[in-house]
């Protein structure tokens, strides 16, 4: 059974610092693009960050561009998403996403959309005070 496990969520104020995490188990993600998408309350699921299999390319929406930094380790089997600089508008629950397909272009309009992946996780909560 493949999972994939978020951890690293909490309550911080805005200006911290956060590193989320997705550990996947049940199959290696190692050939796979990897993503993570967020929910704030009433608001649907929103793309974040993506990055390729190899990590040589990532994919970021303008709203967390020069904040966030999507990260992989295959031989870990995890990515990671390190988060600086936060805001409250960052404040959701945050999806860690992966593809079934392997090796996926480079430039793929399916790297910020929800349909491109398959396997999702249950989330972490991030919570950010003014």
């Amino acid at each position: 059974q493949v999972q994939l496990v978020e951890s690293g969520g909490r309550l911080v104020q805005a200006g911290d610092s956060l590193r989320l995490s997705c550990a996947a188990s049940g199959r290696t993600f190692s050939s796979n693009a990897m993503a993570w998408f967020r929910q704030a309350p009433g608001k649907e699921r929103e793309f974040v960050a993506a990055i390729n299999w190899s990590g040589g390319t990532t994919y970021y929406v303008d709203s967390v561009k020069g904040r966030f930094t999507i990260s992989r380790d295959n031989a870990k089997n995890t990515v990671y998403l390190q988060m600086n600089s936060l805001k409250p508008e960052d404040t959701a629950v945050y999806y860690c996403a992966g593809d079934s397909l392997d090796w996926r272009a480079s430039g793929s309009a399916l790297y910020t959309r929800r349909n491109g992946y398959n396997y999702w996780g249950q989330g972490t909560q991030v919570t950010v005070s003014p």
